[in-house]
């Protein structure tokens, strides 16, 4: 498999694990989202709670020059380290969320 195919596969692996971590306030659910044409992957909450209306991208990642760029984590623990764990390189993930001129500072990729 190529490294392209096997990391789509690895992030929608990751977004469906995260899927079944529903928010347990409310009738909420989580949905994973993959559009594999332009490389977007969200993984999307929605539904009711007792202060009203949710509908928030929980997780966005893309696929992009051949990295994950991690545009959106809002998962408690960090998206990162589950792309770790699945094999992903550090030098492979980008932390998108940061500015550009902070990338430097991570751990991570910067572009």
């Amino acid at each position: 498999m190529d490294q392209l195919a096997n990391y789509r596969t690895l992030v929608k692996q990751i977004l469906l694990r995260n899927a079944e971590y529903a928010p347990s306030l409310g009738e909420i659910d989580s949905i994973p989202v993959f559009d594999e044409r332009s490389d977007q992957y969200f993984l999307v909450d929605f539904g009711w709670n007792r202060t009203g209306r949710v509908h928030s991208v929980i997780l966005h990642l893309q696929i992009k020059n051949g990295k994950v760029w991690i545009e959106r984590d809002g998962s408690e623990e960090g998206i990162a380290y589950d792309l770790l764990e699945a094999g992903i390189p550090k030098e492979d993930i980008v932390l998108a969320f940061y500015r550009p001129e902070r990338r430097a500072i991570t751990e991570f990729a910067i572009a």
